[in-house]
């Protein structure tokens, strides 16, 4: 049996470099009776160059988590260490095993992280873009198509943090316009590819420069890789007078709006805390 209690260890592994494989994340994997990934032959490189024994592998990938979750569960609670990892990047952020480790949550048993690189900070950080507070959105990869995918985008209009993206090669292009069409041309971007590794690149410039950039057809660079699309915060509203917010509360009221509904929709137009609204209307 492995090394340790019965638990499951979801186990950060390089998005590129090998190097950033920590000593921790060796013993666990090492330690591990049954790991649990994307990729057989993929996780198998990555524990031969860290010079571990290859424990038994089980591919855990979106079409196989839902039915090997309670089993592997099962396995824990029979006195087995679990150790799950990704392709790259830490599990269940835009990767398989958020369900595994919901499953091992409920059923009790102990859940263990063992830290490693996220491809979104990496980006984020080397973007230039981080607001000063250090707050961010983390969207992962957008629903590629209908109302789903037009829903998120109108949720990022008015989002005053950093947003952070993940996308396809073949995909990018149609992203980067569609940002572009809904939060304006001129907000910042930033399009990373191959980070951590020997050939990085990181494209800076505005959602407007970036839909040239990705247009193959108009001699645009042609994606190559996964991207981290790091996209600057909207801009603060506009400062709004309590004079202003009045006139809009009297037509919502006029119009038929309940006071509560009239506050709602008033203190969503101008961007405003919705107590401030409410106040003039008892004031």
């Amino acid at each position: 049996m492995g090394t340790g209690r019965p638990r499951l260890v979801a186990v950060g592994t390089p998005i590129g470099n090998l190097g950033d494989l920590s000593p921790r994340a060796v013993h666990a994997l090492a330690a591990a009776d049954v790991v649990a990934c994307e990729d057989t032959r993929r996780t198998g490189r990555l524990l031969a160059h860290a010079g571990v024994r290859a424990p038994e592998l089980v591919r855990l990938d979106e079409h196989t988590e839902s039915g090997l979750a309670p089993v592997l569960v099962e396995r824990i609670r029979a006195g087995a260490v679990v150790a799950l990892a990704t392709d790259a990047g830490m599990p269940a952020l835009s990767d398989p095993g958020a369900r595994l480790v919901a499953a091992a949550v409920d059923a009790g048993v102990t859940v263990e992280v063992v830290p490693g690189p996220f491809a979104g900070a990496v980006g984020m950080v080397a973007s230039g873009l981080l607001d000063p507070s250090g707050r961010f959105c983390f969207e992962g990869f957008l629903p590629r198509k209908g109302s789903a995918r037009a829903e998120r985008l109108e949720e990022l209009v008015g989002e005053r943090r950093t947003v952070v993206l993940y996308e396809a090669p073949h995909r990018l292009a149609r992203t980067v316009a569609d940002l572009a069409r809904v939060l304006g041309p001129d907000r910042g971007v930033a399009l990373c590819r191959e980070l951590t590794k020997l050939h990085e690149e990181l494209w800076r410039g505005t959602l407007a420069e970036a839909v040239v950039h990705t247009d193959v057809d108009a001699g645009g660079t042609e994606p190559r890789g996964e991207y981290v699309v790091v996209v600057e915060g909207a801009a603060p509203p506009p400062e709004v007078d309590d004079d202003a917010l009045r006139a809009a509360l009297d037509a919502e009221l006029t119009g038929g709006a309940t006071r509560r509904d009239a506050a709602s929709v008033v203190a969503a137009r101008f961007g405003v805390a919705p107590n401030r609204v409410k106040r003039l209307l008892t004031g």
